[in-house]
């Protein structure tokens, strides 16, 4: 098992315009949403220090000087932040991760701006090692419960991911965590806007994608529904 000192960095992507939250994020990026009396991004960070985690690459765009503002280097939560800024063409989810790449190891945690993740980060990272694949996707038997579930999930493997183009056999979703190996974003070229969903496509049909089932409900902060969710479970813990 993977002792915790040794954990991969997290690259959090933050910086979307969260047009669905409109008007609440015309003036503070979504990581800034107060939830429970604190932003969500403290609510995150304090989670992923807790378990284990100790670097984070924060890809930010719109409204992300707010950000660095309020959480600078990370001292305050046990953590080594550094900041990778869109600049001003938006580059999208895969995008800001290309841009990233000079400033990260071999392989790295993915993990989505708006996603609270109560799960075993250590245990994700080894199957990633053990599968040896470029990618790793983390999955939930969601079937349509908490948002339409996108992933149609076999045999331990994941034969279809398509967030749009939904079919009958999708009964989970993508967790909203994953680990990636450099490699995955050799195609895309620099500077260009990119979404990961797309390179999880890709790496299913060159079968260099491998699943975790996790067996944790997902929160998150991209609906109202989901931030009065996350509320009324951060006011439990």
């Amino acid at each position: 098992m993977i002792n915790k000192n040794d954990l991969f960095p997290v690259v959090i992507l933050a910086g979307g315009l969260a047009t669905r939250l409109h008007p609440l994020t015309t003036t503070i990026p979504k990581s800034l949403i107060p939830i429970h009396g604190e932003p969500f991004i403290a609510h995150q960070l304090r989670l992923l220090q807790q378990n284990g985690i100790q670097k984070i690459i924060m890809c930010i765009g719109h409204l992300g000087e707010q950000i660095i503002d309020k959480i600078g280097d990370g001292n305050q939560f046990g953590l080594q932040i550094s900041y990778i800024k869109d600049g001003a063409q938006l580059l999208g989810t895969a995008g800001a991760i290309k841009q990233a790449l000079p400033h990260l190891p071999d392989n790295f945690f993915v993990l989505y701006g708006d996603s609270y993740l109560s799960c075993h980060y250590a245990t994700i990272q080894n199957a990633f090692l053990n599968g040896r694949k470029h990618a790793l996707m983390t999955i939930f038997k969601n079937q349509g419960q908490w948002d339409s579930s996108n992933v149609e999930f076999k045999y331990g493997q994941i034969l279809q991911y398509d967030k749009k183009n939904k079919t009958s056999r999708m009964h989970h979703i993508d967790y909203g965590l994953g680990i990636f190996n450099k490699q995955a974003f050799n195609f895309i070229p620099d500077n260009m806007e990119y979404d990961l969903a797309l390179i999880y496509q890709t790496l299913v049909v060159q079968q260099e994608l491998a699943a975790f089932e996790v067996t944790e409900r997902f929160y998150e902060i991209g609906s109202l529904a989901g931030i009065t969710e996350l509320e009324a479970h951060i006011a439990k813990v």
